[in-house]
């Protein structure tokens, strides 16, 4: 059986099976999204002992990623990102184990690239020359890097004037064709969808199911690092909702090869301002209510129509977590909180999810004996403007030793 042949496309609401081999983003029949799904006699943990011998990356776990030409895998590095054990923070908040796995070391500052890596990889097995995304500023630098690699046109589409600043500069130095669009991200990923349905160009928003199995590498990485155990709970910021899925899939992965007998419980947080979700759960609605003009200090979050929510709920309610709402001050907090005790330095959105670990084990949903990851989505660079509004400027004296003794005295 060819490799070709060890994985397919299925819908998530109606169970449609479709080729890999065809470009398509939502299902023919019912109009849902697509979830790539493995035949049993990949499922065995026996391909496990493959990944020891590699270096730990997205690529060290080929065997469970969905590319038949192994020749052609474009990349920069991606994956093999640290799990820091947070022993400071842990004890100020009355926990025994929290970790940060932190993705802002991967090549671009964020973990869109492990998505990319697989994505940009399968646009070129398509025979695809022109790729293009929507985004709030890490899918369009990631996207844009990994096409530069690939010799190949990038089109990008931002919400005008919602994208850090440090985002939007990478995007153009990776030479991707920048739009701005007069909206917000949902109107931008309404278009980019459109152009990609009718023009032979290939779509790399998270809509596309091969994104998110270059992200469910994280729980992998995971499992790996903690000597082959699973966390009790893994926090993970909302916004577009393909991370939280995708992790929870490679988790689940692991558990139906036999690998783990254990699940953990997922948490999704999403910023007030920005929290269709959430209030879609904590509401016990059947269907979800979208934000119209989401708004928050943390860019990479700020979604109020995410394509993958059917996905996230699912997600969230099949292991058994919860989802909550951190304000802004709490996403700030916990950014300054994260960088002065344990040195590690996020974005906004990701300090998200420290604000939510915050949180919740301050009314008792986190237990002190609970083994905790946090997944820290992107680099604090990315978003420094953030940072520079909440400190005074750096005192200045002259250059003088007996100036800066004085100033040390005080």
């Amino acid at each position: 059986m060819g490799l070709q042949e060890l994985y397919y496309l299925a819908c998530i609401n109606c169970g449609s099976k479709y080729s890999p081999r065809e470009i398509i983003y939502r299902c023919h029949k019912c109009g849902d999204l697509l979830s790539v799904e493995y035949e049993k006699e990949l499922m065995n943990p026996e391909i496990a002992l493959k990944w020891g011998a590699r270096s730990l990356s997205v690529w060290r776990y080929i065997e469970l990623l969905p590319i038949n030409n192994r020749g052609k895998i474009v990349s920069l590095g991606e994956g093999g990102t640290s799990l820091n054990r947070c022993d400071r923070l842990g004890s100020h908040l009355g926990l025994k184990e929290v970790y940060v796995k932190n993705e802002g070391e991967n090549p671009t500052g964020s973990f869109k690239d492990r998505g990319m890596t697989v994505g940009v990889t399968k646009a070129i097995e398509m025979g695809m020359k022109r790729v293009a995304c929507a985004s709030t500023g890490n899918t369009s630098a990631s996207l844009a890097a990994y096409a530069a690699r690939a010799s190949m046109e990038c089109i990008v589409l931002i919400p005008s004037g919602k994208v850090a600043l440090g985002k939007l500069v990478q995007s153009m130095i990776y030479g991707a064709k920048v739009i701005q669009v007069k909206g917000n991200f949902d109107d931008a990923l309404r278009m980019v969808e459109g152009i990609c349905s009718s023009k032979p160009i290939y779509l790399l928003n998270s809509i596309n199911p091969y994104r998110l199995e270059g992200q469910k590498t994280i729980a992998f990485e995971i499992w790996d690092q903690l000597g082959g155990k699973v966390p009790d709970k893994v926090i993970v910021p909302v916004g577009n909702a393909g991370n939280i899925s995708a992790i929870w899939k490679g988790f689940r992965e692991l558990h139906a090869m036999g690998l783990t007998d254990k699940l953990p419980k997922m948490i999704g947080i999403q910023a007030e301002g920005a929290a269709p979700i959430v209030n879609m759960i904590k509401m016990g609605l059947n269907d979800i209510k979208f934000v119209e003009k989401p708004e928050t200090i943390a860019t990479a979050i700020r979604i109020g129509s995410p394509v993958n929510w059917k996905k996230a709920v699912k997600s969230i309610k099949e292991s058994g977590g919860v989802a909550e709402t951190v304000s802004d001050e709490e996403i700030l907090f916990a950014q300054r909180l994260l960088a002065k005790m344990e040195g590690i330095f996020v974005e906004p959105a990701s300090a998200a999810a420290i604000a939510g670990l915050i949180k919740l084990a301050r009314n008792g949903l986190i237990e002190p004996d609970d083994l905790v990851v946090c997944i820290a989505t992107g680099h604090g660079l990315k978003d420094p403007n953030i940072v520079l509004k909440q400190f005074k400027k750096p005192v200045e004296i002259e250059a003088d030793l007996s100036a800066l003794i004085k100033i040390l005295s005080t």
